[in-house]
């Protein structure tokens, strides 16, 4: 056999051992590909804890948008009293809900009608949604005829343990009240993921603690106490998620549904207007969409930076109650409960949130 035979020999085998190589790769790349696909485009199920407010309408409208993407499926939609009252938080979840085509969504009203310890209707508005409450949809939905929040959330996650994935962005009154209700409840989510806290930063009720927490600081250490699967999505990062006229505008241009664009729009006017009092955008003229990071985390982990640690709650201070606290000494941890977001990419995260609002709207 000459030179030239040996070369083609020699090309053959390489090509026949490549092609060995190579195949039962490319076949599993392929299987993993299609388990990709097939997870990735299983929705994730939400059931959504609240107390609308401003910030918590831009979280539960950008929660449709991405159900109406087929990201998410809502669960169920529990109220809690927090920034306004039980009644009014349950008749605006309702009302926001019929805004965005998912009436037929179950709400629930508040585990307890006792009025919230502390409001904020000073920033929300009388109604919680910068009193524009009769602009909206009529509730379809009655306060007195819906169950009891805590019942909704003991039903769902026994049935579908480690599938549900558990958000509240308001006093966790309602967690709590499951978790007493059904000890061990909180531990067949498949995650609880809190907006609430304040770590390496000032709080915005009192000195110390942040809103959520003080409310109801009883039942947020119970929260904490009840499993290891909580998120926090605490004021050091949400306070970097400032929401402004320009961004609301940009929905508005892009929309096709005016009524939840214009709605957008003036809801953003009133919150930037009472929200320039607290000095705490930066010189921005803007407010913060505090809840709307618990939904960054869950659909674009890439926007956050999070620390494992050991969460508890200041029940009995004086001056700190209400208080989050985790341990960042240098010691072995045995009792991590929680993954603590410290950090956010905020121009991303609002980005994102604009092109949601966007697409539920009906971008032209």
């Amino acid at each position: 056999m000459d030179r030239t035979g040996e070369h083609a020999l020699l090309y053959v085998r390489a090509c026949l051992i490549l092609a060995l190589w190579v195949l039962p790769v490319a076949q599993l790349s392929a299987a993993e590909e299609v388990a990709t696909k097939e997870q990735q485009g299983k929705p994730r199920k939400i059931l959504f804890d609240t107390d609308p407010g401003g910030d918590d309408v831009f979280a539960l409208l950008l929660l449709q948008s991405l159900a109406r993407q087929g990201y998410a499926e809502i669960v169920a939609v529990t109220t809690v009293g927090g920034n306004v009252g039980s009644r009014q938080t349950f008749s605006n979840a309702s009302s926001i809900l019929a805004l965005g085509g998912f009436e037929n969504v179950e709400v629930g009203r508040s585990a307890t009608v006792d009025p919230p310890r502390a409001d904020a209707a000073h920033i929300h508005g009388s109604d919680g949604v910068g009193n524009l409450s009769r602009s909206l949809p009529a509730p379809p939905r009655r306060f007195g005829e819906a169950r009891s929040a805590a019942d909704i959330i003991v039903e769902k996650l026994r049935a579908q343990p480690g599938e549900i994935t558990l958000v509240a962005v308001g006093p966790l009154t309602n967690l709590a009240a499951a978790e007493e209700q059904h000890p061990g409840i909180l531990s067949r989510a498949k995650e609880v993921v809190i907006m609430g806290g304040a770590f390496r930063r000032k709080g915005n009720i009192t000195s110390q603690s942040e809103f959520n927490i003080h409310c109801d600081p009883e039942a947020a250490q119970t929260v904490f106490s009840s499993s290891d699967n909580v998120v926090v999505l605490p004021l050091d990062v949400t306070m970097r998620i400032t929401f402004t006229g320009e961004h609301a505008e940009a929905v508005r241009k892009a929309a096709s549904n005016r009524e939840i664009a214009d709605f957008i729009v003036k809801l953003t006017d009133f919150m930037i207007q009472t929200t320039k009092s607290y000095r705490e955008t930066e010189g921005v003229a803007g407010f913060h969409v505090h809840d709307a990071a618990t939904l960054a985390y869950l659909f674009y982990p890439e926007t956050l930076l999070l620390r494992r640690g050991e969460v508890r709650v200041e029940t009995e201070g004086k001056w700190t109650r209400g208080k989050t606290v985790m341990d960042e000494r240098h010691g072995a941890k045995t009792k991590a409960n929680a993954w603590v977001a410290l950090r956010v990419d905020g121009s991303v995260l609002l980005s994102i949130l604009t092109e949601d609002l966007k697409l539920l709207c009906g971008a032209k």
